[in-house]
């Protein structure tokens, strides 16, 4: 797998064979497991959407794939230009590591805005461009107006996002995980709370980084935002204590 990194320069993310297990302490160290035997490589420029039951773990599978869960077996590899081997393993990587990889390459959206008290939504949304060491009046810059782009209103651009309506707050984390143009995208549900005209904005703003080479992985439950997107549609399967099969299959 490490060779298909230097042969295939297009490729961002390959996943083989990932297993999560979940053991509840708690509860007697009981056992679920959550994914079994998945495997995906992703390109630039494609846009891959995870469909699936509930229960299926396409969640789970991005959180393996941005660090916030350890694999239990299997392996992640993600591309990393600044290290000769011009790859960095997930389920071998320090914590540091991770967390420089996040700076540099891996963008990540979820449902949920986790807000920084007192943090301006400006300045939320700025905050990853300035990490990467651009000057803070352009980083603000193009915070506001990728804001604007996105119907926040002004009048909430210096106010903390904490007390921000649903669909306000998704719309803040939509800007903050967008606006550093990371080549790898991980999107959990980012639409979930939006409505239709807002749904448009943000699928045309994951079409356009999609054009421009990143690759994107993302789950959708909204249909006509998921067709409008996906160059691929992949399919986990459910995984339960009697089957062993967790593999993706494509639409």
């Amino acid at each position: 797998m490490t060779s298909s990194f230097l042969s295939n320069d297009a490729l961002m993310l390959s996943a083989k064979g990932i297993e999560k297990t979940f053991t509840l302490h708690q509860q007697g160290g009981a056992q679920i497991a959550a994914l079994s035997g998945v495997s995906l490589d992703v390109e630039r420029g494609e846009c891959v959407v995870l469909a699936g039951a509930s229960g299926a773990g396409k969640s789970t599978f991005l959180r393996c794939m941005y660090g916030n869960y350890l694999a239990t077996r299997g392996s992640i590899l993600i591309r990393d230009e600044s290290r000769e081997a011009r790859y960095l393993s997930l389920t071998e990587a320090a914590p540091h590591e991770i967390i420089r990889l996040r700076m540099t390459t891996m963008g990540y959206v979820s449902q949920f805005l986790r807000a920084i008290p007192r943090v301006s939504s400006l300045d939320l949304v700025a905050e990853p461009l300035i990490s990467r060491a651009v000057d803070e009046d352009e980083a603000r810059t193009r915070a506001a107006a990728l804001l604007e782009r996105l119907n926040v209103p002004r009048r909430l651009w210096t106010l903390a996002p904490a007390t921000f309506s649903g669909g306000e707050q998704q719309r803040v984390n939509i800007a903050r995980g967008l606006i550093a143009q990371h080549p790898l995208l991980l999107l959990d549900e980012p639409t979930a709370s939006l409505d239709a005209e807002n749904r448009d904005i943000v699928a045309q703003l994951i079409v356009e980084a999609r054009e421009a080479g990143a690759a994107i992985v993302g789950i959708f439950h909204d249909e006509d935002t998921r067709e409008r997107v996906a160059t691929r549609i992949v399919r986990l399967d459910t995984v339960s204590t009697n089957e062993s099969s967790g593999a993706l299959q494509t639409c």
